[in-house]
């Protein structure tokens, strides 16, 4: 494939340099290097790199401002692919990424990065659309997951099961063989296991039953 066009964000201007020059010798075009997200943003109509570079944290806050950052990119170029190096594993972060984009992302960390092959491969599939995580967020992010639909009894996939088809409780009780009262009382427990408060609205009752259809 041709030279790929990049741009970096990093704050710290040895760390900037140094990712300029491992990336020129990865054989890609380091077209620009900012020391914030913002920088990076508004350098994009200009630019229209292929891939964006950038650390995970940043100022003012040197919290996730390189996700946001990557995030806002993604928006405003959907095209662009992403690579987040880290010192550390920000599973949180990991996730949020995932979840804005079908491809063309990667989370990587920084002292793990072993070789300029490797660098390159990781650039190159991720600029082709890939994904390119490192093993230990991989681990931590599979870790931390979990399923609340798991928690669920026998007597409650049952009655969020018939949710799903748009029955009422009443229908769902007939059904059943129970009381109303009972339906009531797994339909709560099921917005409990699932982390859904009470809202004054049915919005609780179409989460729900949008987790169980999404499984």
């Amino acid at each position: 494939m041709g030279s790929l066009r990049v741009v970096v964000a990093d704050d710290s201007v040895l760390l900037r340099e140094g990712l300029v020059r491992v990336l020129g010798e990865a054989g890609v075009d380091v077209v620009a290097a900012f020391g914030d997200g913002d920088e990076l943003i508004a350098s994009l109509p200009e630019l229209q790199p292929d891939l964006a570079v950038l650390d995970v944290r940043m100022p003012p806050t040197f919290r996730d401002e390189g996700v946001r950052a990557a995030i806002r990119a993604r928006e405003l170029q959907p095209e662009l692919g992403i690579l987040l190096l880290s010192q550390y594993v920000e599973v949180a972060y990991a996730s949020e990424l995932l979840a804005s984009g079908s491809g063309g992302i990667g989370y990587l960390l920084k002292d793990r990065v072993a070789s300029l092959a490797a660098l390159q491969d990781a650039v190159q599939r991720i600029a082709g659309g890939g994904t390119v995580l490192d093993p230990e967020v991989v681990t931590q992010l599979l870790g931390r997951r979990h399923d609340p639909l798991e928690s669920l009894t026998p007597r409650e996939r049952e009655v969020i099961s018939l949710m799903t088809e748009g029955r009422t409780n009443a229908a769902i009780a007939a059904t059943l063989f129970i009381g109303t009262g009972a339906v009531e009382k797994n339909i709560s427990s099921i917005f409990q296991k699932l982390g859904l408060e009470d809202s004054g609205s049915d919005h609780r009752r179409v989460l729900a039953v949008l987790a169980w259809l999404q499984r």
